[in-house]
């Protein structure tokens, strides 16, 4: 049996698993599509479930096709739609909102309410964002300050953020691993990338408690197993593509 890898590439319209080589040929693809939501004007949401179920779908039918073909997948790799960001149950697992797209617009005005407590240049010199709604730390704050509980919930501990990778991460291991990588972290407007670390002073201005957030680790690391495959890459989908063009 030869070894591949199983490339997930969770995107904004479809989920895809890939089947991929020693030598960076692709064997064998598997893509479902999910709904678009739009609930109000400038508003973009995905249901938690369809990314999930498509996901599953994906991957375990590239699995299937590897024990059918000879072939041993031996890790696994996630890139994904970046900003889009989720609030989760940490004991069921279970989200407490649709996922916030990152094309959503929603928390405009606050961005700009957050520029006149924090300039843009400082932001910009701890993060490399601007305030801008399409990042993630605002959606947190929406989702906490509209759904029943939440924000009290989450300073309790009980509750996780993430981008989609840490989601995935989360469901592919049974909810033993909590983790994002930089290129994810870095897309928040939390995450100090000089620092290299999740920043007190933009969790205080964005109002997102620390407990929530995932560990932060490289692009290359442990992110756990699934199905005994260990999780071994994470990158953000256009941090994904410039590696995929030499951008190293």
């Amino acid at each position: 049996m030869s070894d591949v890898i199983l490339s997930i590439d969770q995107g904004t319209t479809s989920s895809r698993t890939l089947v991929v080589s020693a030598e960076g040929v692709i064997l064998h693809a598997e893509q479902q599509e999910f709904p678009q939501l739009y609930p109000q004007d400038g508003w973009v949401e995905h249901d938690p479930e369809a990314i999930w179920t498509t996901i599953k779908a994906t991957l375990s039918a590239c699995r299937a096709w590897c024990g059918e073909n000879d072939h041993a997948p031996i890790a696994i790799g996630i890139t994904n739609q970046r900003e889009t960001t989720l609030v989760w149950d940490r004991a069921t697992g279970e989200c407490l909102y649709n996922a916030i797209v990152w094309q959503d617009r929603r928390t405009a005005a606050r961005c700009r309410q957050l520029a006149g407590a924090m300039p843009a240049a400082q932001l910009q010199a701890k993060t490399g964002l601007l305030h801008d709604p399409y990042f993630s730390a605002t959606k947190i704050a929406w989702i906490l300050d509209h759904v029943d509980g939440a924000r009290m919930r989450a300073e309790r501990g009980e509750l996780c953020f993430g981008t989609v990778d840490s989601f995935l991460i989360w469901r592919l291991t049974g909810g033993e691993v909590h983790a994002t990588d930089a290129t994810n972290a870095s897309r928040t407007n939390l995450f100090n990338i000089r620092g290299n670390a999740w920043d007190p002073e933009l969790l205080a201005l964005f109002g997102v408690p620390a407990a929530g957030l995932p560990d932060v680790r490289d692009c290359v690391a442990d992110y756990g197993s699934w199905d005994g495959i260990p999780i071994c890459g994470v990158a953000g989908d256009q941090q994904a593509a410039a590696i995929g063009q030499l951008c190293v």
